[in-house]
């Protein structure tokens, strides 16, 4: 057994009793100093302990190969129709995606930019393979030439108006007029107009009536409409009820179509016509129409992370179109690269890099609006996008733990005058390089370390002060006992 009294041989904390100790004025001041001292570095270090330490590093993008890119959007074009809005997708590895709908929404949209119904065509538009008869007859004119003057009669008065709205120069429009010609004929006989009163076909040359065919949002020739009396409904923004035929154009098809429309009138009471109770007509063939020209498109594309474009603009493998009469005038809402993120994923990213985010949606609330003159005419409208990905990561027991990922951009817009048919380009470039943001966690020990030095290191100091202020009070006080005597 270990006597106690060898065991208080090593004792590093001797007592030294009260008796023999003295205090003194300057040793209490240093005393509060010291303590003061001690609480301010304490807090210093707790505030250094708790700030997040961050590096940051350029490197080569770390991406795997193959992964996608993902592009969101919300963008309204007030003059271009839902109808033959299309969203394309090509980069420079030869990837050409044409009219993506899987992903993309389309509402019809008033000059306001407010939204004027459900969602626009939700599923996709049958192919037309029939552009017209395959032989060539000349017939005579069958269907009824409408004007401006004329149209609101002529709706009126029949209790359905197919009508053509075409372009000479359209050559869609001169592969229908023969089959549209000789229907228009058929139909007549079977159903005459003056007697049955139940159907009439008609034509308009939106050369000619371009406020007509501009009344009806036509931007593509040609369109076939259904009007039905008592539907065509206008308020106050220039709504219109009435639907477009997306069928084959041959006589044979036109005719089956047209039938089908007449079938569910009865031949007596016109005026039940206000109504639609046709259930079995082939809805694949007949859509709703825009009820306004404008259009607003959202939704997401995935994209090679490769130099590419985005593009919107009308298409349409039926259609032709007058490029000086388009205008993809466009109000970008949003426009951003890569996954969304959360409010509180958003204000992590914020807690470690303060600076980052305010490149994210840099297009955001953008307007792009151009006049419809002659020195606007044919005005393609071009956006360069450099976008830089910035990875934050964190380091936790030597391991590097990925948190979340943004990518940054920069936008150059220009207005470009072409001969083809005006679109809305998004041109972006992804950078080969990336910011690598990290995290570097503190050690709780190297804290705790800190603070016993802290208060070791005040404590040392302030009793070596004390020492020298007191042995410089006795000397002074020795000469002046050595004076008197």
């Amino acid at each position: 057994m270990i006597s106690s009294s060898k065991l208080k041989a090593v004792d590093f904390y001797r007592k030294i009793p009260r008796d023999l100790t003295e205090a003194s004025l300057s040793g209490a001041g240093l005393s509060i100093i010291a303590a003061l001292s001690m609480v301010f570095l304490f807090g210093m270090e707790l505030n250094d302990y708790m700030t997040v330490n961050t590096s940051t590093a350029v490197v080569v993008d770390r991406s795997p190969d193959g992964e996608f890119l993902r592009i969101d959007f919300n963008i309204s074009f007030p003059s271009l129709s839902c109808e033959f809005a299309s969203v394309d997708v090509s980069d420079i590895l030869g990837t050409n995606r044409l009219n993506i709908t899987k992903t993309i929404r389309k509402f019809s949209i008033d000059p306001n930019l407010k939204p004027t119904g459900s969602e626009y065509h939700p599923g996709p538009i049958p192919t037309v393979s029939k552009h017209g008869d395959d032989f060539e007859e000349e017939s005579g004119d069958g269907s009824v030439l409408i004007t401006t003057a004329s149209f609101d009669q002529y709706a009126h008065q029949y209790a359905i108006l197919a009508v053509n709205f075409y372009a000479p120069w359209c050559y869609w429009s001169n592969r229908l007029r023969p089959a549209w010609e000789r229907t228009a004929k058929i139909i007549r006989e079977r159903y005459d107009p003056e007697v049955d009163g139940r159907i009439l076909m008609g034509k308009v040359d939106c050369t000619e009536q371009i406020n007509l065919c501009r009344r009806h949002h036509i931007q593509g020739y040609p369109s076939i409409r259904i009007f039905r009396k008592g539907s065509d409904v206008r308020e106050d923004h220039g709504h219109h009820e009435h639907e477009s035929y997306y069928g084959e154009r041959d006589t044979d098809s036109l005719v089956a179509a047209m039938e089908t429309l007449v079938a569910s009138i009865p031949k007596v009471f016109r005026e039940l016509a206000l109504e639609d109770k046709s259930e079995a007509q082939n809805d694949s063939v007949k859509r709703p129409a825009p009820s306004t020209s404008g259009c607003r498109v959202e939704g997401f594309v995935r994209v090679k992370k490769v130099p590419g474009n985005l593009i919107i603009s009308a298409r349409s493998g039926a259609h032709s179109f007058d490029a000086s009469l388009m205008n993809v005038s466009h109000v970008i809402s949003h426009f951003s690269f890569g996954k969304k993120l959360s409010q509180r994923m958003h204000s992590e990213m914020k807690r470690l890099t303060p600076l980052l985010g305010g490149s994210y949606d840099r297009l955001a609330d953008k307007s792009y609006i151009i006049s419809h003159d002659d020195n606007k005419a044919n005005v393609t409208i071009e956006h360069y996008l450099q976008l830089v990905k910035t990875e934050i990561v964190t380091r936790k027991s030597s391991k590097e733990l990925k948190l979340f990922e943004e990518y940054e951009y920069t936008a150059h817009s220009s207005l470009v005058h072409s001969l083809d048919i005006p679109v809305s380009k998004f041109h972006f470039e992804p950078s080969p390089m990336q910011v690598l943001v990290t995290e570097i966690p503190k050690s709780f020990s190297h804290f705790i370390t800190n603070l016993c030095a802290i208060t070791g290191g005040v404590f040392t100091v302030a009793g070596i002060l004390d020492s020298i202020l007191h042995n410089t009070m006795r000397i002074v006080k020795k000469v002046e006992l050595g004076k008197q005597f």
